[in-house]
């Protein structure tokens, strides 16, 4: 069997993006006579990836600057670099000159729908409103053109299926469920919190749709009345504007760490800063885009056993509750004074940690996709 060779890329995601390099790359890696290529954003690379994982750091340039689009140019001379036999593109703006360089050299492609990006484009406020329906509909048409062209779909949510009509049921459901760090250990349990101070985490990309701000507002009534209470912001914020208020509003409260800002985080990083926790915060504001969609810290909290505080919402709520993992409240209007005396006093993880958050079972049909398509 000759070596296959596999593109794994996005424009914005960096190199060592977890579901780019950890789940996908280093699942693929396991692939005998296979070379794993992975293409994104400038990152530091991960020094202990495996001999057939190769890395380009292809992108850096301003979210709204030329550069977006020279990149597209720049990526397009790679794959003829390359030539990679499947490439798996995890953003819609390469889709295009992956569709072309397909038709060209017979290669695969596969589209890893990891967002509803037109619908994200919509509802959430990143442009002005002209520019976010021209957005979407610019997104809209792209995937409906290269769709036929498409080999498989891969969706990273379940709702994708409703929402979503290109994929045209070819495709398999990979969740963000958490993949097992080198040196992870399942945690203690039951998780009871009686007689320690709250150490608070908000992890992962730092924005106003996520909530932090109110984050912010919570840890500091937390720790109004409860002074040992501390919070760690770890994760990246790509706009200025939202950065500038996170400093204001945490200016001068010294039980309030960040890490990251305006620098990419490796995700090692994020995920070791778990073990200093023992609650993480989920503050996402009501939004469309979100809704119906599992976020990856859910998975990644709970395999860490912390207790998890997330905005009110049925989905959440049902996997919250079923695993006992935390409380489900309104971070604007909660009673403080309840809900302290609720995740001192109540167990949590009374069953352990659920077995069905791992990335184990997306591995097992992640390569049966790639061997199927490449066969």
């Amino acid at each position: 069997m000759s070596e296959k060779r596999i593109l794994i890329a996005s424009l914005l995601k960096p190199v060592n993006d977890t579901r780019m390099y950890e789940k996908l790359g280093l699942s693929l890696s396991k692939l005998p006579d296979t070379e794993v290529h992975i293409c994104g954003f400038a990152a530091p690379l991960p020094l202990s990836a495996p001999g057939n994982v190769i890395f380009h750091p292809l992108f850096n340039f301003k979210r709204l600057g030329l550069g977006r689009l020279t990149a597209q140019l720049a990526y397009y001379r790679l794959l003829q670099s390359l030539k990679p036999d499947l490439i798996i593109a995890g953003t819609h703006e390469l889709l295009l000159p992956s569709y072309f360089y397909c038709r060209m050299y017979k290669a695969k492609l596969v589209y890893d729908v990891r967002e509803n990006y037109a619908l994200n484009l919509r509802k959430q406020n990143n442009y002005n409103a002209v520019l976010k329906r021209l957005l979407a509909l610019g997104v809209e048409r792209i995937e409906k053109l290269v769709a036929p062209a498409v080999a498989h779909f891969i969706l990273a949510e379940k709702c994708y299926t409703s929402e979503l009509s290109f994929h045209q049921k070819r495709y398999t459901i990979l969740e963000n469920k958490y993949k097992k760090q080198q040196h992870y250990s399942t945690p203690k349990t039951p998780v009871n919190l009686e007689g320690q101070p709250l150490r608070l985490l908000y992890s992962g990309t730092i924005s106003q749709e996520y909530g932090i701000f109110d984050a912010i507002k919570l840890a500091a009534r937390l720790h109004a009345h409860e002074p040992l209470t501390t919070l760690t912001i770890i994760g990246y914020c790509a706009h200025n504007e939202t950065w500038q208020k996170v400093q204001q509003l945490i200016k001068g409260k010294k039980y309030i760490t960040v890490i990251g800002g305006h620098q990419l985080v490796p995700h090692t990083e994020i995920i070791a800063q778990m073990a200093h926790c023992n609650i993480g915060l989920l503050p996402y504001q009501p939004n469309e885009s979100t809704f119906s969609c599992i976020p990856t810290k859910l998975y990644e909290y709970m395999a860490h056993g912390l207790v998890i505080l997330i905005t009110q919402n049925p989905i959440w709520q049902a996997i919250v509750q079923q695993h006992q993992a935390g409380v489900c409240i309104n971070f604007s209007g909660v009673h403080v004074e309840e809900l302290v005396g609720q995740v001192k006093h109540q167990p949590f993880y009374t069953f352990g940690v659920p077995a069905g958050i791992f990335w184990e079972e997306e591995e097992t049909k992640l390569l049966r996709i790639v061997q199927d398509t490449l066969s």
